[in-house]
C-alpha cells in the first residue's frame, strides 16, 4: 500500500499520536470536496483509504487549499502560453554550423572563413558551399532558413573575417636567386610550370641554411614555428654558434662538387633510394649507382644487398634522433652509422637544437657540447676525416614549404600538428626534386605496398608502420602523381 505523499514529513511523530485510518466512507466524502484518491501502486487501483498525519487534520479543510492552488497553476499556464504564442511571433535569427570534413576522422570543427548572416527572404536562399584555403569544402548548415519571414527588423550579425591560414602554417618564405647548375632542355624545372604542380612548386626558397642566415631578424621571424620547420626553442647563441662554422660555398649548395665532375652531360640525374621492402630481389643496384648522385636516409644498411640497392651514396639525409633510433633499431642488421666515402655529404633535417650541436661538433671536431650526445665524438658516426664541406643542413623555410605544399596532411588540423612533419625520406626525394633535373625513385612506397615487407633487408615479412608524426598514404599518392606528371620515375613491381 502506497504512502500519501505528506507521509515522509510525518515520519518523526513528534506529537506522539500515530497515523489513524481513515474509512471509505470518509474518502466518499473527500472525493465530494474534489479530493482524488491516492493511487495504490500495488494493485494499481483507486485506494479506499488515506493517512492522516494527526488527529486534528481535517480532510474537508484541505478542499480550499486544493481550489487554490489548482487556480493559480491554471492562470499561470494561460499566461506562459501567451508569452510562448507571442515570442514565437517574431522572427528567429539563424544558427550556424560550419564543419570541416577530414580523412583522418577526428571530427575536428574550425571556424569557418567568413560568417555571414543570410539575408530576410520570403525564398529559400540557396547555399552554396565555400571552399578553404586548402581546398576542403565548408557544409553550411542553418536552422529556420528556407521559412517564410515578414519581418526585417533583426538585427545584422557582424561579418566575421579570419585570416587564410592559422599563423603556425607560415606560408611565406625567404627568397633567393640561385642561377641553374646546368642548362639541361629536359629538366624538372623547366617542366613542372606544365604540370598540376605548377602553382606549388617556388624554385628560390633555399634548400639549405648556412652562416648568412644566422641573423636576429631571421631568428626573431622563424623562431615562432618548431620543429623543424623553424627555429622554435633554439635560442639565437646556439644557432649562430652552430651555423657561424657553416661558412663554405659547399655549404650552400646540395651538389657542391658538379663542377669538377668529369661528366659531359648536361643534365644531373639522381637516385633516391629508399629503405622499402619493394627493392628486395629487384636486382637495381647497378641501375642505381649508374646516377650521378645517390640519396639515402636513415636505416641505409648496403652490405649484403649491393645487388639490390647498389653501394655508393653520395648523400645521407637524418635527423639526430632518426640518425639514433636507426642505430638502435637495426645494429642487429649491421648498421651501426651513416655510409661513408670520399663523396658522401651529411644532410641534416634538424628537428631541434641536439641537430646543431652535433653538426657543430662535427665540422670543429670536438666533443657535443650537451644534450643526447652530450661528451660524445661526432667522428664516430662521420668519421675521423669529415670537413665541414661535407657538413649540410636543410633550411627550416624549405621543410615548411615542403609541408605546406607538397604534403599538407589532415594532421594539421589535429592535437598532433605541432609533430607532423614530412618524413626524413619524403624531404629527401623532394630536395632532390628541387636541385637535380632527373629524378629516379627506388624503395618508396606504392600502392601495391602490403606485397612487401617494411624494410628490404627484413629477415621476414614486417608490416608497414604507420604513425601520427608523417603521412605516408599522403607522401604515396604525391609519389604517383609525381610519376604520372613525369617529374620523378618511380620504381613499381610490374
Amino acid at each position: 500500500m502506497g504512502k500519501c505523499p505528506h507521509y515522509r514529513g510525518h515520519e518523526g511523530k513528534t506529537d506522539g499520536t500515530e497515523p489513524k485510518r481513515v474509512s471509505t466512507a470518509v474518502l466518499r466524502g473527500a472525493q465530494r470536496g474534489n479530493l482524488d484518491p491516492v493511487a495504490d501502486g500495488a494493485e494499481g487501483r483507486a485506494s479506499t483509504h488515506i493517512w492522516q498525519a494527526g488527529p486534528t487534520r481535517s480532510v474537508t479543510g484541505m478542499a480550499p487549499q486544493r481550489r487554490l492552488v489548482f487556480g493559480v497553476l491554471t492562470v499561470a499556464s494561460l499566461v506562459l502560453i501567451y508569452i510562448l504564442c507571442e515570442t514565437l511571433e517574431k522572427p528567429i535569427l539563424p544558427f550556424y554550423s560550419f564543419t570541416y570534413p577530414t580523412s583522418s576522422g577526428n571530427g575536428c570543427k574550425c571556424p569557418p572563413p567568413v560568417c555571414t548572416q543570410h539575408p530576410a527572404s520570403t525564398q529559400t536562399p540557396a547555399l552554396k558551399s565555400p571552399t578553404s584555403a586548402t581546398g576542403n569544402k565548408v557544409h553550411i548548415s542553418s536552422e529556420g532558413v528556407g521559412e517564410t519571414r515578414t519581418s526585417t527588423k533583426r538585427p545584422a550579425l557582424p561579418r566575421v573575417e579570419r585570416p587564410t591560414e592559422p599563423p603556425f602554417i607560415g606560408d611565406a618564405y625567404v627568397s633567393e636567386d640561385v642561377a641553374p647548375q646546368t642548362h639541361c632542355a629536359d629538366s624538372i624545372r623547366s617542366r613542372v610550370s606544365k604540370t598540376e604542380f605548377g602553382g606549388r612548386f617556388l624554385e628560390h626558397v633555399p634548400v639549405l641554411q648556412w652562416a648568412k642566415h644566422a641573423t636576429p631578424e631571421q631568428h626573431e621571424r622563424l623562431k615562432k614555428y618548431p620543429g623543424a620547420h623553424g627555429w622554435g626553442g633554439i635560442d639565437y647563441q646556439t644557432l649562430e654558434d652552430a651555423l657561424s662554422v657553416l661558412t663554405s660555398a659547399a655549404n650552400s649548395q646540395l651538389l657542391d662538387d658538379w663542377s669538377r665532375r668529369s661528366t659531359k652531360s648536361e643534365c644531373i640525374h639522381c637516385a633516391v633510394v629508399g629503405n622499402g621492402g619493394i627493392l628486395k630481389d629487384s636486382k637495381k643496384g647497378k641501375e642505381i649507382d649508374g646516377h650521378h648522385y645517390v640519396f639515402r636516409t636513415n636505416g641505409a644498411i648496403i652490405p649484403g644487398f649491393e645487388e639490390d640497392v647498389g653501394s655508393r651514396t653520395t648523400h645521407y639525409t637524418f635527423s639526430t634522433n632518426t640518425l639514433m633510433n636507426s642505430i638502435r633499431s637495426y645494429a642487429k642488421f649491421g648498421f651501426n652509422g651513416p655510409p661513408r666515402s670520399n663523396e658522401t655529404r651529411f644532410v641534416f633535417l634538424p628537428d631541434h637544437d641536439r641537430d646543431y650541436l652535433l653538426m657543430k661538433a662535427a665540422a670543429t671536431h670536438t666533443l657535443v657540447e650537451r644534450g643526447p650526445e652530450g661528451g660524445k665524438a661526432a667522428s664516430m658516426y662521420f668519421g675521423e676525416g669529415v670537413s665541414k664541406e661535407k657538413l649540410k643542413m636543410y633550411h627550416p623555410d624549405f621543410i615548411r614549404y615542403l609541408r605546406n605544399r607538397f604534403l599538407r596532411s589532415n594532421t594539421l588540423k589535429s592535437k598532433y600538428k605541432d609533430i607532423y612533419r614530412p618524413s626524413t625520406g619524403a624531404v629527401m626525394l623532394l630536395a632532390a626534386l628541387h636541385t637535380c633535373d632527373q629524378v629516379s625513385a627506388y624503395g618508396f612506397m606504392t600502392p601495391d605496398f602490403k606485397n612487401y615487407s617494411d624494410h628490404y633487408y627484413d629477415n621476414s615479412y614486417k608490416p608497414v608502420f604507420f604513425f601520427v608524426n608523417h603521412d605516408l598514404r599522403m607522401e604515396m599518392t604525391l609519389w604517383q602523381k609525381l610519376h604520372e606528371a613525369r617529374l620523378i620515375r618511380l620504381y613499381m613491381r610490374q
